[in-house]
């Protein structure tokens, strides 16, 4: 067996623990509890889930913030680009709201082995997002070192989510209309 199988097995197996993994199931119940308050069906929700778009929003809306962060890391390699690569993160952050209210509005949808991988999936954005608002406060006091080394972790930290992301949607099928959890087309 090669590396690559071995890390697709081993990748494999994390998903299906977290699938299963009932002790996110007390938060999870936490978390929708609030989200009924919060955001009740209705238009708003409606918008934030892509009902005017004809699918889901937040694969559109997570443009915004990968985008800018991925294009800050490669300015950080660039002399020069320090404030761009500053401005570039702070867009993200900017951009990581409304990816974040169409993302928890696609999860209070979903079922419950999805909602584990998608808490998940939410608490690894959010330590993203931790980790880029203080690569900013570094950035804006000068601390360019410091500012790069936070945002290369939340760079890491994001790429861990999207693949997370992309099991919901394609090894899940969360939010795919006409699609079971596997993929799987229903007839």
């Amino acid at each position: 067996m090669s590396i690559i199988e071995r890390s697709g097995d081993a990748a494999r197996r994390g998903m299906e623990a977290i699938e299963h993994a009932d002790s996110l199931d007390a938060p999870i119940a936490q978390a929708n509890r609030a989200l009924d308050t919060v955001l009740p069906d209705g238009p708003v929700k409606e918008v934030l889930n892509g009902v005017p778009l004809g699918h889901p929003a937040h694969p559109v809306a997570v443009l915004i913030p990968a985008g800018a962060w991925i294009s800050s890391a490669v300015l950080d390699f660039i002399p020069g680009q320090q404030r761009a690569s500053r401005l570039l993160v702070g867009m993200g952050l900017l951009g990581a709201a409304p990816a974040a209210a169409s993302g928890i509005a696609d999860w209070s949808n979903l079922d419950r082995e999805q909602q584990r991988v998608g808490i998940v999936h939410w608490a690894a954005n959010l330590t993203a997002v931790a980790l880029y608002s203080a690569s900013y406060i570094q950035r804006r006091r000068g601390k360019h070192l410091s500012g790069r080394a936070l945002g290369l972790a939340g760079l890491t930290v994001i790429s861990l989510s999207g693949y997370l992301g992309g099991h919901l949607a394609y090894a899940q099928g969360a939010n795919v209309e006409g699609r079971t959890a596997g993929g799987d087309s229903t007839p």
